[in-house]
């Protein structure tokens, strides 16, 4: 016995299930043969029902418990099956049939029939006993035989489905459907949207942790629904909690061309000739990978289909066309399968790869002889073949035999967010945050079919972890925030967590500048171990409760970063200890290189982690000032991009380079706009430029004695460009330069006043807004010579859409084709002579930049040649 069946609900219970067919006559191949699935009657372009007919044929009894339907022509059919009028009466002998190819003749070998159990879909009217559906191809002769048995019950009929459609029909000439289906080449792709079809009248199915796969609904197959006048049932407990897999035991190949008309088939022969309420699967997949949507009643929904007797409630039944004794499925269907058993599944938080316990509905044997009472429970897997549940052949020994493989395919299961900053989620209260997020995990599947695991906010990635990790934390701004989970298997496929509601208070935080002093040196172990940073390394430097920064209340740092000594070329990234990093970076270098950058840096536990991409590096930090929300602390004011100074032509200063131990004193206070009391540092791009010697600058409070801090770190041929946070003592700023003799300017971008109207700071990121190599933020492509990019900031990524006066961005420019100079400078206004970064072919530059918001828009200015631009932002000033 064939065995396969396709079962149905007993009302809303589960009873005996059947499938099985055969192949016979294969049709006309469309295009593409096994490659994507294409409409066996209606193109991609044309939707909607196809009629299909139903031709019945009496058989001719012959005593001795025999009866014959003679070889004869029929009309066109693809699908056959015997019934007879009462469906409690026994068939006990075997019950053959073959089929006669429409294109070639040829008839088929004989095919036995396997009877189907009574009350497969419930006690219904009108219902017929019969046999199995066994698809033959476009045939137009058949013939059927019965022997062997005792009895023969009444009404004894050849039932042939023609599911509809100009290739199906295999009629010569002029076709009963041509006049519909001529223009039409029948060879288009089959439209498998991912939109579920659920009834109007029911509400939208829980949301999955795994993703919907693209499903061909029942109007893209073609399903007529005047078959299904009595709509669907539901599962009374609103839920899944497995999934049976069958075949479909097709005996010959068939192509993907014909899947939608063997579907097709299906439902007219389990509707018209057994009396069901619809087509018994609620999702059927061919060789191809096509998943085809089944039962009607929606792919989002929990539908009692018709498919595992005795086990329907709370499961879902997926059928494989063809027949997988001998061979197994292709691995395209296997991973269908998996593909929406874990969507299914994933809607009520159960692992594919897990057990689960069913009631079971009738009282019978399983294949392995395994006995079932009604009413009583048992554990099955919880993607299970249709033989653990029934006695049956069904899924084929060899489909069987790939379900371990394809539970362990699916991607992680049972995700989901279990903590929020070290409290426990619960529903319908929503988790806060202070600007601080750690998001704890967890999930059923082991940690090493994972490759790594990210933190979504409001659907962007804000950290990515590895997959054993279980936690990770990142900056959120204010505002409400939807927070999930995504694992990324190792195979591939992603599942990601049902969404948590953050509501974060982030305090706005005021600047307290500091004498700058050296924190770091890994050349002489300050602050971290002595040694170079290797590639891939990192060093953590602790920075609240030193060296005059409070221990707690310090929501970032500002630091002048200097890489020296590197081997390769290679890139560092300053982040907040405790969180994950991103991909901004803050210095990028070459061997013989020494390239220092302003960063300011928020800080979570307390210390600030430096990371080096390749190579080995030294790294040296300097605190110029942090930003808190306890006590007193200054407001930023923003004011130019201005020159102030320029030793070329006088400005600010005398006219001449600074010599070799030279220092030049800059008026800042009282000039140029800036107040001349309660200025508490001012915020300056310094650009050194024209230098004889290999040197350094350091830029201090005039009135104080100079540290060994340093901001601009050059050599000859160079121009060198950094942010200079620096504390005003006595109302100006002294410049010193080390050896040889060099040029210096400075930008005055904004200063930080104890007055207190000015605007506080708020970290974010460091998050990458813009990238001209990609296309992030602005169009893709190089800024040309005399081009501007303008990038919106202001209500994007968490920066809010009004309020903002100025952004703190880690601007990189790569790539140049000719020595040139960017310029950023507050969209809407007027650019100024003042320069951000200069760079000459070759070099990758970074500099952060402290600009003005008046537009909402930040724009960057390219002088010559062409240059791709990145910014990151590291935080921003609102009032």
């Amino acid at each position: 016995m064939r065995g396969t069946a396709l079962a149905a609900a007993l009302g809303a219970a589960a009873v005996l299930g059947i499938q099985g067919m055969a192949g016979g006559a294969e049709l006309t191949a469309a295009p593409g043969g096994e490659g994507a699935a294409k409409a066996y009657s209606a193109g991609a372009e044309e939707t909607g029902p196809v009629e299909g007919e139903l031709h019945k044929l009496a058989l001719q009894p012959r005593g001795a418990g025999e009866a014959v339907l003679s070889r004869q022509e029929t009309q066109p059919f693809g699908l056959l099956g015997v019934s007879w009028t009462d469906p409690a009466a026994e068939v006990k002998g075997t019950i053959e049939a073959r089929a006669r190819d429409a294109k070639t003749g040829a008839w088929s070998k004989w095919i036995a029939l396997d009877p189907v159990k009574p009350g497969m879909d419930g006690v219904r009217p009108g219902a017929h006993g019969s046999t199995e559906p066994v698809w033959v191809g476009a045939s137009n002769g058949a013939e059927v035989r019965i022997s062997g048995g005792g009895a023969l019950p009444a009404g004894l009929e050849l039932n042939l489905v023609d599911p509809g459609g100009s290739a199906a029909s295999a009629k010569q000439g002029g076709q009963k459907n041509a006049a519909r289906n001529s223009a039409s080449a029948r060879t288009g792709a089959l439209n498998a949207a991912p939109a579920a079809s659920a009834a109007t009248t029911v509400d939208p199915g829980p949301a999955s942790t795994a993703p919907q796969p693209a499903v061909v609904s029942r109007a893209a197959w073609g399903a007529d629904e005047s078959l299904n006048n009595e709509g669907p049932l539901y599962q009374t407990s609103g839920k899944l909690k497995a999934v049976f897999v069958h075949h479909t035991a097709d005996t010959q190949p068939y192509d993907c061309s014909q899947s939608a008309a063997i579907v097709r088939g299906i439902h007219v022969y389990h509707v018209k000739t057994n009396g069901w309420r619809d087509l018994g699967y609620n999702f059927l997949v061919d060789k191809c990978g096509t998943i085809f949507e089944g039962r009607q009643g929606g792919i989002d929904q929990a539908v009692v289909g018709a498919h595992t007797y005795g086990w329907n409630t709370d499961t879902e039944g997926i059928a494989v066309l063809g027949d997988y004794n001998a061979g197994g499925a292709s691995a395209a269907a296997q991973d269908a399968i998996s593909r929406i058993a874990a969507y299914k599944l994933g809607q009520y938080d159960v692992d594919m790869n897990g057990t689960t316990t069913l009631t079971a509905g009738a009282t019978q044997t399983n294949f392995f002889g395994t006995q079932f009472e009604i009413g009583k429970q048992y554990q099955f897997k919880t993607v299970s073949g249709h033989r653990d549940g029934f006695n049956t052949e069904c899924p084929g020994n060899q489909l069987y035999a790939q379900l371990g493989a394809v539970r362990a395919s699916g991607p992680a299961a049972q995700l989901k967010v279990g903590t929020v900053n070290g409290v426990p989620v619960q529903p319908g209260v929503d988790a806060t945050s202070n600007g601080v997020l750690t998001v704890g995990w967890s999930t059923s599947t082991a940690s090493d079919r994972i490759g790594s695991f990210e933190v979504l906010v409001d659907g962007a990635s804000a950290a990515t972890v590895s997959g054993t990790a279980r936690t990770a934390t990142s900056i959120v701004t204010s505002g409400t925030h939807q927070v999930q989970v995504k694992a990324n298997a190792v195979n591939g496929k992603t599942s990601t967590s049902l969404p948590v509601k953050v509501v974060s208070e982030v305090t706005p935080a005021k600047f307290t500048p500091v004498t700058p002093k050296r924190l770091m040196d890994t050349r002489a172990g300050l602050g971290v171990p002595q040694g170079k940073v290797g590639a891939g390394g990192v060093v953590t430097l602790p920075v609240a409760g030193t060296n005059g920064v409070p221990a707690a209340g310090v929501t970032a740092v500002v630091l002048n970063v200097t890489a020296t000594n590197p081997t390769e070329p290679s890139y560092v990234s300053v982040f907040p200890s405790g969180t994950t990093r991103t991909s901004a970076s803050n210095l990028n270098f070459t061997p013989g290189q020494t390239i220092p950058n302003l960063v300011v840096v928020p800080v979570v536990d307390g210390k600030v982690s430096f990371f080096n991409n390749q190579g080995s590096v030294d790294l040296i930090a300097d605190i110029t000032g942090y930003f808190t929300t306890a006590g007193d602390g200054a407001t930023h004011t923003n004011i130019g991009p201005k020159r102030l100074m320029d030793t070329r032509s006088g400005l600010g200063v005398p006219q001449g380079k600074v010599g070799a131990g030279g220092v030049v004193t800059l008026p800042v206070a009282g000039t140029n706009g800036i107040p001349a009391t309660g200025v508490t540092a001012v915020v300056l791009n310094v650009t050194a430029t024209n230098p004889t010697e290999p040197s350094f600058v350091s830029v201090f409070p005039s009135g104080t004695t100079r540290t060994s801090a340093s901001n601009l770190n050059f050599t000859p041929g160079l121009t060198i460009p950094n942010l200079v946070v620096v504390p005003v003592v006595d109302g100006k700023v002294s410049f010193f330069n080390n050896q040889g003799s060099v040029d210096l300017i400075a930008d005055i971008t904004g200063y930080f006043t104890s007055a207190g109207d000015g605007a506080s700071h708020t970290n974010i990121g460091p998050k990458r807004l813009m990238d001209t190599r990609a296309g992030l933020g602005v169009p893709q492509g190089k800024v040309g010579a005399g081009g501007v990019v303008t990038l919106q900031v202001a209500g994007t990524n968490g920066i809010p859409a009004t309020g903002v006066t100025a952004v703190v961005l880690n601007v990189t420019a790569t790539n140049p084709t000719e020595p040139s100079f960017v310029s950023v400078y507050p969209s809407g206004t007027t650019r100024t002579s003042a320069s951000n970064l200069n760079f000459t072919p070759g070099q990758t530059i970074p500099n952060l930049v402290v600009v003005p918001v008046v537009d909402g828009k930040v724009s960057f200015f390219n002088n010559q040649g062409t240059v791709d631009l990145i910014a990151d932002i590291t935080g921003y000033f609102s009032k």
